[in-house]
């Protein structure tokens, strides 16, 4: 027979540290949440899992349309439509994930005042389920890059690597956001403008060898540049992996997901009360 245990909570301190301990044991709380809302999401659409589909598919046919035939934007020698699907698939994960877990928080006041749960499960939460979405998505991929001419090389072994460099810069910025946008409102009406200079800054729809030599430095600061680089060059084979990229880029992904949680942790304690 399980017996009940009584759970004193302490006050966290100035400068909170770390109980992942504490998340493993909330693991199960995690699931159902995260199953909570993939079951609200699908369930109770009319295109269910479709919805995962469309927004990329719909996009790749815009800039192929646009960028591809209109502008004709360089595409490392891929087609466009291919080179453009690419690069669409781990931005739309990332601006879909980053906005989730910046808003995780934002309207929970009343969830948050009930009981207590380690409350790095918001954010975790809105990570995970985008990564339903993701899953769905890359596996369109992957039977497009089948039907269609990709071409795939050995690189494709570091292909979780740099799932995880995407999933660490949604989390780390989106905890950033998601604690700021508690006390600042208004950044919540901004988001929205934020992703999209995200999205010009980052090389969805044209190629990084159109950035100057001496620029690109400072270009690959922007973690994005590195993963969507990395994605072509994997799956398309169109240039050298670009560990210079991807090493600066996972630099800054790691502090981004330092500082996050950290600010996280040091203003959780008054979620309850503002969010």
């Amino acid at each position: 027979m399980r017996k009940n245990k009584t759970i004193v909570r302490a006050p966290t301190g100035r400068f909170p540290g770390f109980n992942l301990g504490e998340i493993w044991d909330y693991r199960e709380m995690l699931m159902l949440m995260v199953w909570r809302d993939v079951k609200v999401r699908y369930v109770q659409s009319s295109l269910g899992i479709g919805w995962a589909i469309f927004p990329a598919v719909s996009q790749m046919i815009i800039y192929t349309l646009v960028f591809g035939k209109l502008v004709r934007i360089d595409s490392d020698g891929a087609p466009y439509s291919l080179f453009a699907f690419c690069g669409i698939i781990p931005w739309i994960y990332f601006s879909q994930s980053f906005n989730a877990v910046a808003s995780s928080v934002y309207g929970a006041g009343g969830f948050l005042q009930k009981i207590y749960f380690p409350r790095l499960l918001l954010p975790l939460t809105a990570l995970l389920e985008k990564g339903f979405d993701f899953c769905v998505a890359m596996l369109v991929l992957f039977i497009v890059l089948l039907l269609f001419g990709g071409k795939p090389n050995w690189n494709i072994v570091f292909l979780p690597l740099l799932i995880l460099i995407l999933m660490v810069t949604s989390l780390g910025y989106g905890m950033l956001a998601a604690a700021i946008m508690v006390h600042f409102r208004d950044l919540l009406h901004l988001m929205g403008y934020v992703t999209i200079v995200l999205m010009y800054a980052s090389p969805v729809v044209y190629p990084v060898s159109l950035v100057p030599e001496e620029y690109k430095i400072y270009y690959a600061l922007n973690p994005m540049v590195g993963v969507i680089e990395g994605y072509r060059s994997m799956l398309l084979s169109t240039r050298p992996m670009p560990w210079d990229l991807i090493g600066i880029g996972s630099v800054v992904s790691f502090i981004g997901l330092l500082v996050g949680s950290l600010y996280f942790r040091w203003t959780e304690p008054k979620f309850a009360d503002v969010a």
